[in-house]
């Protein structure tokens, strides 16, 4: 009894300690660097199903993308800027990710145009804390996100009050990060043709290390 006590109030101070890590303000995450191993998460499906990503066994290189969730207007066009381009870094044996704060049952029904992209749910902001792009949302923002009618607790199913700084990472089939881009001011994102030019240049750099290659 006294183990099972010690060890739920371990959960506890761990999830604590990894509370107070989250900056206040979304200029002061600090991402995970290029040329460092990038961290393992677990985001969900849309139907629920745990999807586990895992750099130490990826059989493809991986473009991640990290976006608020389709209540946000900015990350609607960033989607729909991106479908010309998607296909092309798929066809290049890219594993393309989307990562939502969006609950899973919400991923596609959210959006305001359709999109045949791999969307997960980071809800539990696992996927957002590894990266290094999380950021508490404070009282004064929550407020003000629902006079626009955006309830954080009922898209997410949480009450973390947590959002990730809009962000592109791509990793190598090695699980290196080789390329990252982010930008505290939520309405600036990387567009369709440089994400492109990053995914290439990536494949380019692997050429040199073919333990690294597509």
């Amino acid at each position: 009894m006294h183990v099972l006590h010690s060890l739920s109030m371990m959960g506890v101070l761990a999830f604590s300690a990894a509370a107070a890590a989250v900056p206040d303000d979304p200029h002061n995450v600090t991402p995970i660097a290029v040329n460092t191993a990038a961290p393992m998460f677990v985001a969900k499906e849309v139907d629920g199903r745990a999807f586990r990503f895992d750099p130490a066994s990826l059989r493809q290189p991986t473009l991640i993308i990290f976006y608020r969730g389709g209540w946000c207007p900015y990350c609607n066009a960033q989607l729909q800027d991106l479908h010309t381009v998607v296909p092309q870094i798929a066809a290049m044996g890219y594993q393309v990710l989307f990562l939502s704060t969006d609950q899973p049952r919400l991923l596609y029904s959210s959006l305001k145009e359709k999109v045949d992209y791999h969307l997960l749910s980071d809800s539990s902001m696992d996927a957002a804390h590894a990266f290094g792009v999380a950021f508490h949302v404070d009282a004064a923002m929550l407020a003000k996100m629902k006079t626009y009618g955006i309830d954080l607790e009922a898209t997410q199913g949480t009450a973390r009050h947590e959002l990730p700084v809009p962000s592109v990472f791509i990793v190598d089939r090695s699980g290196v990060v080789r390329f990252r881009h982010y930008d505290p001011d939520y309405t600036v994102r990387l567009d369709a043709a440089h994400v492109l030019a990053a995914a290439k240049s990536a494949q380019e750099m692997a050429s040199t290390n073919p333990a690294t290659l597509p």
